[in-house]
């Protein structure tokens, strides 16, 4: 008994560091998915603390991806006192587009150590042209799916979604085959994000491309508004102004949709208004 007893305290002790290193990994605050996706303009105060909130506080590690501007140095700088101010003390600009295989193994090293990600505006295309790199692309989705918090504004947020609006339209058309798409990083499934939505009109680009795609979800965000997104399905609006969501319930015509404001919730599982 006591040869046993031995045995099972060994094996016990041997066990427990790895079993808590599991626990660890998995628990539900690290490998919860959080998404910010803000709509362009100004940056809300309230949804930007709750990011830097998620990616760890005053102890996060924030990344900053400037590949879709054309002015990288003035974006970081710009989306650096946005996270100071919103309470993250280590803000970290990742290598600037196209990216050479040292900047590259950089990269890698910065997004293992980072705590939350954030993706700046410009054109989202030039965000998916370095994603085009299937390991560096895999290994953002990785992150996100294991807990790491990614943000984005303006074309970092149409990064977000798969198939990703390009940006070529005719908005004065209700026709989804005159909108450019190309695959974007796809971080929540079967939803298109549109951005600058009210602002710039862009109802037919959304509407048209959900005639196209009538199983998806659409999102069209205004600027300085955004959502925030928990679980890949508790989503709350925050900001200024409003987010339509477009929907279909089997898949055709007709359409539902919705026009919701800061504060209120939207299940993207069951497609409909959170109750309170």
């Amino acid at each position: 008994m006591i040869l046993i007893g031995s045995i099972v305290g060994r094996l016990h002790r041997s066990i427990l560091p790895a079993a808590m290193f599991v626990v660890f990994l998995c628990s539900p605050a690290l490998c919860q998915q959080r998404l910010l996706v803000i709509g362009g303009g100004e940056r809300p105060p309230d949804a930007m603390k709750r990011f830097v909130e998620w990616s760890g506080g005053p102890a996060s590690r924030i990344l900053v991806i400037t590949w879709a501007s054309g002015v990288p140095a003035e974006s970081y700088e710009a989306l650096e006192k946005n996270l100071k101010a919103a309470g993250s003390a280590n803000i970290v600009h990742a290598p600037t587009a196209p990216l050479d295989q040292n900047e590259r193994v950089e990269f890698i090293e910065q997004l293992k150590a980072a705590t939350g990600i954030f993706f700046s505006g410009g054109d989202q295309n030039r965000i998916m042209d370095v994603l085009a790199d299937e390991g560096l692309l895999n290994s953002i989705k990785s992150k996100y799916n294991s807990g790491t918090p990614i943000g984005g504004t303006s074309a970092g947020a149409a990064a977000m979604s798969d198939p990703m609006m390009t940006g070529e339209a005719d908005l004065k058309l209700l026709d989804g085959k005159k909108v450019g798409i190309r695959k974007g990083m796809g971080l929540v499934e079967n939803v298109i994000f549109d951005q600058h939505f009210l602002v710039r009109q862009r109802h037919n680009r959304l509407f048209g491309l959900m005639i196209e795609n009538p199983k998806m979800l659409g999102i069209g965000i205004d600027e300085d508004t955004a959502v925030l997104i928990e679980d890949n399905r508790k989503l709350t609006v925050a900001g200024k102004t409003q987010v339509m969501f477009v929907h279909s319930r089997n898949g055709r015509q007709p359409f539902e949709t919705y026009f919701l404001g800061p504060g209120e919730s939207f299940d993207l599982r069951k497609r409909e208004i959170s109750r309170r």
